[in-house]
């Protein structure tokens, strides 16, 4: 559909075509991974999908601060930028904003939770999300540090699958 005939759709068919691409673009990503880890094994594709999504989050921070005129800087630009990333839409992120720090956790992981349920184990994020945040929060603001405080493949407990501290850095 060319990009003017966006302007013919209702607001629900707006609404149901955003729903329509984020369920391809988690179909895509988990496809992606499956049939990479299945040709050239499961570190192989965590690694390229550590790359893949280092240069993914820094990209949409970019384009969302263009987009959403994000200008500001700091924790609070970062929450607001992190609110139009698509996996934000997709993902119960949990976000507990205190004057210094921001703490994401993911009760419910969709991709973690979907290799479960065909009897995949668990794949080793903890690299790939590391980057794909850093990327993302020092496109926002460069004094921004990620710190995981667990993820995969680190023990965690059953109703959390990983948490991450993001705060600024005084350097």
């Amino acid at each position: 559909m060319p990009r003017h005939d966006l302007d013919q759709l209702t607001n629900d068919q707006l609404q149901e075509l955003i729903h329509s691409l984020l369920w391809q673009l988690r179909l895509t990503d988990a496809f992606w991974f499956i049939y990479t880890e299945k040709r050239f094994g499961l570190p192989s594709a965590e690694e390229l999908n550590t790359e893949v999504w280092a240069k993914a989050g820094k990209l949409a921070a970019r384009d969302i601060k263009e987009r959403f005129k994000i200008n500001e800087t700091g924790l609070d630009a970062f929450l607001r930028a992190f609110g139009f990333f698509s996996w934000t839409m997709m993902v119960d992120y949990r976000i507990e904003r205190s004057q210094d720090e921001l703490i994401l956790s993911v009760p419910s992981c969709p991709a973690q939770e979907g290799r479960k349920k065909h009897g995949l184990g668990e794949y080793k994020c903890k690299e790939m999300h590391f980057k794909e945040f850093t990327g993302f929060a020092q496109e926002i603001d460069p004094r921004i540090r990620v710190e995981c405080l667990f993820a995969p493949p680190d023990p965690h407990p059953n109703d959390m699958y990983c948490k991450w501290r993001f705060y600024l850095s005084s350097k």
